[in-house]
Formats: structure tokens, C-alpha cells, sequence
């Protein structure tokens, strides 16, 4: 049976949810509903990967958090990015768009313009 979901590659997580809470503070679950908007349904994000990754951004120092109710009205945990998670943002968006081009040219594809 094919799936229509990706697999991420290593460390691109991090840099999605830094990207997701760049937009907007929110709970875990608000994170992986971005994300998959996002990429048009394209990423799925199982909570078995979605937590250790927010736990180990926190970690960093790269996001924040505190408790607050989502809402329904549920006790939840928000997200928000740091000033050093909006660095290191830029830095790891900077990486994979570097990287990304020389896939593409390895690929022989051109890659769309933004």
C-alpha cells in the first residue's frame, strides 16, 4: 500500500516548527496543523516525533513556553519562538536552501523561484 506522506529528512523538524512558531505562538498540536497546511498535507507529524523535537528546541534555548488553555478551552503548553530560535531560523533555513540547490543541480532539476 503507497502512502502519500513524506518521510522528513534529519533536522528538517526543527526547522519546521521554528518556521511554524514564527508565525504564530501555539500549542504542540497547532505546530503539526501548520505544518501539514503548510505542505499541503504532504507532512504528517506524529506526536512520538513532534514532542522530543519541541523538548530539545526548548532545550536550546530556540523556543519558550507556558501554560495557557487552547480553544476548547483545555489546559495546553504554547510554543513561541526566542530570539535565538529567530537566528538560528535563519540560520538553518539558510543551510537547507543551500542544500536543496545543490540536490536540484545534482538532480538536473531546476528549481521553482519563489
Amino acid at each position: 500500500m503507497a502512502s502519500n506522506s513524506l518521510e522528513l529528512l534529519r533536522g528538517t523538524l526543527d526547522l519546521l516548527i521554528m518556521r511554524a512558531l514564527s508565525v504564530q505562538e501555539t500549542h504542540g498540536y497547532g505546530v503539526a496543523r501548520w505544518i501539514e497546511r503548510a505542505t499541503g498535507d504532504a507532512l504528517q507529524i506524529e506526536e512520538g516525533s513532534l514532542y522530543p523535537a519541541l523538548y530539545r528546541l526548548e532545550r536550546r534555548g530556540w523556543i519558550g513556553s507556558e501554560w495557557g488553555f487552547s480553544e476548547n478551552n483545555r489546559r495546553a503548553r504554547f510554543y513561541r519562538l526566542t530570539k535565538r530560535g529567530k537566528e538560528q531560523l535563519t540560520t538553518e533555513t539558510d543551510t537547507f536552501a543551500r542544500f536543496a540547490r545543490a540536490v536540484f543541480l545534482a538532480l538536473g532539476i531546476r528549481p521553482a523561484t519563489a
